[in-house]
């Protein structure tokens, strides 16, 4: 099947059936899988916006990705194929600077926007794990780390500043950029089409989206996102963008932040924020299902990854890129900065995920009644994020007091 773009440009879409003689013509890829081997091709892509593949043979596997030029379930959406140039851009300079944390890419082929990437099926999807309750101890501390090398190492104190504005202008991503503008900070709060919402959850989404205080906290969160052009951070960092394997059989545990398509220079706090909002979905997924137990554990999480963060982002400073003015009280003013945007992101993407569009399975999956006391929980502590959060300097009493609403609720 072709698909056009526009200005009568099209590209052939992979299949399962077709996925063998693309190798073939990659000669970047048929060193790697020689075609004569596959012994299989699935699809398992589940997304909106992209085909994935996996073929198989000879003990090996190689996976694909290619960016559809709309939503996949609306073809009416239109959606930018070049995201996977983004998206190679980032995991490259992602990889120079936090190696071992995202996949490998093997080859990027403009033409038919397709990335070929490490094969991960050993790996499965965090969000599922957290949903099915299983624990993973390090993953947490993996992604502040992540996040604390990709804040430092794309960033003016890594790069310094001319290579930092050659990058800054390298990574400029508008169309991505404006679909988290309106899907995280403006929708939610407004009417519209996207918005879906149970009749018992009508009150609780009017006092949260019309509350005077809520409105203030997330337009500046807005402007913060659209203007601080910090480092080139992920973008989408929820647990349904982190491939993990367990440590077992001799082999190392494996964490994988993957889909950095959204990745642009903007500010640190959002991808931690973003880590932040999904563990609040799964702590009061558990809340309703009577795991208080799971629930707890995952909001801890939340000071892991931050402590990691942090730790890592001060381990890494004495090789600032340019220490004239950049002493010890900047790391500390801007480590406090850097909380604060997080704080207020992570109020925000919890929030979008139970009032707009792409929700998630840690919410959507629950019985009915369940899901309207889990997402009343979600707005009382998003709430309290934007209102009061910024205010509690230690994530562990921030996400003690966000564990009480959550109980509250359910």
């Amino acid at each position: 099947m072709t698909v056009t773009v526009g200005a009568g440009q099209s590209y052939e879409l992979l299949t399962v059936e077709n996925v063998p003689d693309y190798i073939a013509g990659r000669p970047a890829l048929s060193r790697l899988l020689d075609p004569a081997d596959i012994t299989g091709v699935r699809e398992v892509g589940d997304g909106n916006m992209n085909l994935v593949f996996v073929a198989e043979g000879a003990g090996r596997g190689l996976a694909l990705k290619q960016a559809l030029p709309h939503v996949r379930v609306d073809p009416t959406w239109p959606f930018t194929p070049e995201r996977n140039a983004f998206e190679a851009r980032a995991l490259r300079a992602h990889g120079r600077v936090a190696p071992g944390l995202v996949p490998e890419i093997h080859d990027e082929d403009t033409a038919r926007h397709v990335l070929a990437i490490e094969d991960l099926s050993d790996h499965r999807v965090w969000r599922g794990l957290l949903n099915e309750g299983v624990r993973n101890p390090g993953v947490a501390g993996d992604l502040g780390r992540y996040v604390a090398r990709v804040a430092f190492g794309t960033s003016i104190f890594g790069l310094g500043a001319k290579a930092h504005k050659a990058a800054l202008a390298e990574a400029v991503n508008p169309e991505l950029c404006e679909i988290t503008e309106d899907l995280v900070y403006t929708e939610p709060y407004i009417t519209h089409e996207h918005n879906r919402i149970l009749p018992a959850n009508q009150a609780d989404v009017a006092g949260y989206a019309g509350d005077p205080a809520v409105r203030s906290a997330i337009g500046m969160a807005k402007i913060t996102f659209m203007t601080h052009a910090e480092a080139l951070i992920h973008g989408d960092l929820h647990t349904g963008s982190v491939l993990v394997r367990a440590a077992e059989d001799g082999r190392p545990r494996s964490t994988k932040a993957f889909d950095p398509e959204f990745a642009f220079y903007g500010p640190v706090g959002f991808d931690i924020g973003a880590l932040w909002g999904n563990y609040v979905l799964n702590a009061a997924r558990g809340l309703a299902l009577g795991d208080t137990g799971h629930a707890g554990w995952v909001l801890g999480l939340a000071g892991e990854t931050w402590r990691a963060f942090a730790e890592e982002f001060a381990a890494l400073w004495p090789g600032r890129a340019d220490p004239r003015v950049f002493g010890s009280g900047v790391m500390e003013g801007y480590l406090g900065k850097v909380y604060g945007d997080a704080v207020a992101a992570g109020a925000a993407k919890a929030a979008r995920r139970v009032i707009g569009f792409s929700r998630v399975t840690d919410i959507e999956t629950l019985e009915e009644p369940a899901r309207v006391r889990a997402i009343r929980g979600v707005l009382g502590a998003a709430r309290f994020l934007l209102v009061e959060g910024a205010r509690t300097r230690e994530p562990e009493a921030l996400f003690g007091r966000v564990g009480e609403i959550l109980t509250d609720a359910a």
